[in-house]
């Protein structure tokens, strides 16, 4: 099948065959069709399948000669990353028409935002967090609000954002029709979904527990303090050009970046202590190729679409077994083949067991016979009694070198007003003489 079959727009044909898409994927196929027809939509599909184009295209056929300035479409994302991607999709599949859109989300200044918002624009993507704050303020008029998209509703759920989705359902009309859209689907969207989905049309092409096909999945066992050696050993080896790379903490992505940068491999990081500027730089250069790695803590497992991104590594093994099938999910998408390398320590193990149980099959173990796994190696993470040690040494040095500063301004203070108690006093003697001179001359010449 190709999406000249599926009864959309010339212009939307034309961005997509600019954009190189041939053949729509399995996901576009089965819910193009009853979405363009006004159906709502609940699809369950892997990250990296197309679920993105799947509800962007039916709601751009819709809007085209409509009246512009009314915002008809608001589409729900759980991250930032996630949101600027969607947006980014549609400005490419709507390159060939006059529909507007803009992204909404927290971290950056609010007031470019809320111009858009008041100025008009068709569609508006949107974290929710940030969304309320404009209702709060008044900035979002969406009285004409005809289409609503959940995209990676599971996700919101995990970030606590089903409370902030219920708020902004009061504060918006009942769209037409929605669509929803999720990898996975807990019994608490279930029934989300119960509540806001008119007789959806229901597709399900994701396998429970399962990372999308086309991912070649391969388990490193590494000591702890050995897994920056071995990861800078196979991307300088392997001829790695790109590789998403996930940590557990901040810190291990800070300190996993300097040393792969140390090893003349170009690095970035990203995460929640990064502001949103440098999270756009550090995304911007990745997919530019400026970066060979990107080291990301887990709030990029859902916000980064790179093109037939090579390799995916868990350089921590993660804790759920969903945030695994995740971040697998961020290669091998549209049906293209990629590599995720998970990397664990002995005391990983029993993550390792959860993660085969919900996989439904035993991962390899790979074993490089030309690295040394008895090396002594750097931890990349510093233990926490360590580093606060650390903190408190340095506080004690800081303190110190302040009193001491002070002390010595003080002994300076005293010393400058000694100084000039002694040049009073001399002077003031010098005046006492010169006046008793000038009496005893008087009495002379009287």
């Amino acid at each position: 099948m190709s999406f000249n079959t599926l009864g959309l727009h010339a212009d939307l044909l034309k961005a997509v065959d600019a954009l190189g898409f041939t053949e729509p994927t399995p996901i576009q196929t089965q819910a193009i069709p009853p979405a363009l027809q006004g159906r709502d939509l609940l699809g369950c599909a892997a990250t990296g399948s197309g679920k993105t184009a799947a509800f962007l295209l039916p709601i751009l056929n819709d809007l085209l000669g409509r009246t512009r300035g009314r915002t008809r479409a608001l589409v729900l994302a759980p991250t930032r990353e996630l949101a600027l991607q969607i947006h980014a999709d549609l400005e490419d599949l709507a390159r060939f028409t006059d529909v507007r859109a803009t992204a909404v989300f927290g971290g950056v200044n609010i007031k470019p935002q809320t111009k858009a918002l008041k100025r008009g624009v068709d569609v508006v993507v949107a974290t929710p967090g940030r969304l309320l704050d404009h209702f709060g303020q008044g900035n979002a008029p969406l009285s004409d609000l005809e289409y609503l998209v959940l995209d990676e509703a599971d996700r919101m759920l995990d970030m606590g954002f089903l409370p902030d989705i219920r708020r902004i359902l009061r504060h918006i009309p009942k769209p037409k029709q929605t669509l929803f859209l999720s990898a996975t689907m807990p019994s608490e969207i279930e029934k989300l979904t119960r509540e806001i989905l008119k007789d959806p049309v229901k597709l399900t092409l994701q396998v429970a527990g399962a990372p999308a096909t086309g991912v070649e999945q391969s388990l490193f066992p590494v000591p702890q303090k050995l897994k920056a050696d071995l990861l800078a050993k196979l991307v300088l080896e392997r001829g790695v050009y790109q590789a998403l790379v996930f940590t557990r903490t901040k810190h291990r992505a800070n300190r996993l970046t300097k040393k792969l940068n140390r090893a003349n491999i170009s690095a970035e990081r990203i995460h929640g202590n990064r502001s949103q500027a440098q999270r756009t730089r550090a995304l911007a250069g990745f997919k530019e190729g400026d970066f060979q790695v990107l080291v990301a803590t887990d709030i990029a497992q859902r916000g980064i679409d790179v093109e037939e991104l090579g390799h995916v590594v868990n350089f921590d093994v993660p804790n759920m077994s969903e945030d695994y099938i995740h971040r697998v999910g961020r290669t091998a998408r549209a049906n293209t083949t990629g590599e995720a390398w998970t990397f664990f320590a002995p005391d990983e193990e029993p993550h390792i067991r959860t993660i085969e149980r919900v996989v439904k099959t035993k991962l390899p173990r790979v074993v490089l016979d030309d690295f040394d796994y008895s090396a002594h190696g750097e931890a990349v993470e510093v233990p926490r009694e360590e580093r606060l040690a650390k903190i408190r040494a340095k506080n004690r040095e800081d303190r110190q070198r302040t009193k001491a500063k002070a002390e010595r301004k003080a002994e300076a203070e005293a010393a400058r007003g000694r100084d000039a108690s002694s040049a009073s006093g001399s002077n003031g003697g010098g005046s006492g003489r010169s006046g008793g001179s000038k009496r005893l001359r008087r009495r002379r010449r009287g």
